[in-house]
């Protein structure tokens, strides 16, 4: 068994009185507690869905995030800063789950990878999603994700979401090539944690790779010729996937779901709707849909789920969704 970090003893006592009691949203993929497993905790879905492809069978994995749960909005129990602490690896987004960030910062100090640390990243509403940068020269295409400089790179100063990507859009898992950047990431900290599984880790890795590979050549061509290219949304969720394949996001709201759009604001975005012909007003399901539907009212077009897979999806996995997305859009954008 890899060798674990003391944790405070205060985050042992804590979770030690509560770990019978009820109320905890943690959920699990993995092992479980049987021996030898490496222990990791993640703070909502799509790094869930990332640490368990590569940690496979040797690592347990839990979600701090229940399902249906908003991540944004999470707010930790003892038992769940007590498993913060205990974690072998933390996988988090600095600023994204202000909880997470505090516990991290008290608990797992050290012990913890912020995804923002690893990938390049856009700013926030304003700062354009336009998407004439694409993946063909990011250092994506023919390099690979595996040996892209996160080895050793910096990781005890990865732990702590201290304000360091404020101005950043946190959203990066929705580019399935940044995606697989984390998880070359996550199998170089497994790594470190448990040499044994080295191996085995990266080659996980890799093999997530090719399938966030396949399905980013899937985007790229079903969204290569289309009618219209603005894509309307509740909030400024879909930046990174819209940079990626060329398309222009019109954000009603700002990076937080809890972000409320000015009046000025829905006039804008509804006179760049009807300019554009646009069809389809998107909307996320773990939000009200009721803004959304105004405006799609307003602008004769329809509602529909485009979802930022914050949270599990009701099918399938990340892979899953993502196609899903991919047919909504491409209905909406009026592709062949």
């Amino acid at each position: 068994m890899p060798a674990r970090l003391p944790s405070l003893v205060l985050a042992t006592a804590v979770a030690v009185a509560v770990s019978g009691c009820g109320g905890s949203a943690m959920t699990s993929t993995g092992p479980g507690t049987q021996d030898g497993a490496v222990s990791a905790v993640v703070g909502f879905y799509p790094y869930e869905f990332v640490t368990a492809r590569v940690g496979g069978d040797a690592v347990d994995v839990t979600n701090l995030t229940e399902p249906g749960g908003e991540p944004h909005d999470l707010e930790l129990t003892p038992r769940q800063v007590g498993a913060v602490g205990e974690a072998d690896l933390v996988v988090f987004s600095g600023g994204f789950q202000p909880a997470v960030d505090e516990a991290v910062e008290q608990q797992a100090d050290g012990r913890a990878l912020d995804v923002l640390s690893v990938v390049e990243l856009r700013g926030g509403a304003g700062h354009g999603s336009h998407g004439d940068e694409g993946h063909g020269d990011e250092g994506h295409g023919d390099e690979g994700h595996g040996d892209e400089g996160h080895g050793d790179e910096g990781h005890g100063d990865e732990g702590h979401g201290d304000g360091h990507h404020a101005d950043a859009d946190p959203h990066v898992w929705l580019d399935p090539l940044r995606l697989s950047t984390v998880a070359a990431a996550v199998a170089d900290r497994l790594a470190a944690v448990d040499p044994d599984g080295a191996q085995g880790y990266r080659s996980r890795a890799q093999a997530l790779d090719a399938e966030l590979t396949a399905l980013d050549e899937e985007l790229r061509a079903g969204l290569a010729t289309c009618e219209r290219r603005q894509v309307v949304t509740s909030h400024d969720a879909f930046g990174y996937l819209a940079d990626a394949y060329g398309l222009e996001q019109v954000a009603i709201a700002g990076l937080s779901p809890d972000d409320e759009a000015s009046p000025q604001r829905l006039r804008q975005v509804a006179e760049q709707a009807q300019a554009a012909g646009v069809t389809t007003v998107f909307f996320e399901e773990l939000v009200s849909p009721k803004v959304a539907e105004a405006l799609a009212r307003e602008v004769g077009a329809s509602a529909e789920v485009l979802t930022p897979l914050e949270g599990p999806p009701a099918r399938g996995d990340y892979l899953t969704a993502m196609r899903d997305n991919l047919e909504r859009l491409r209905t909406a954008l009026g592709c062949t």
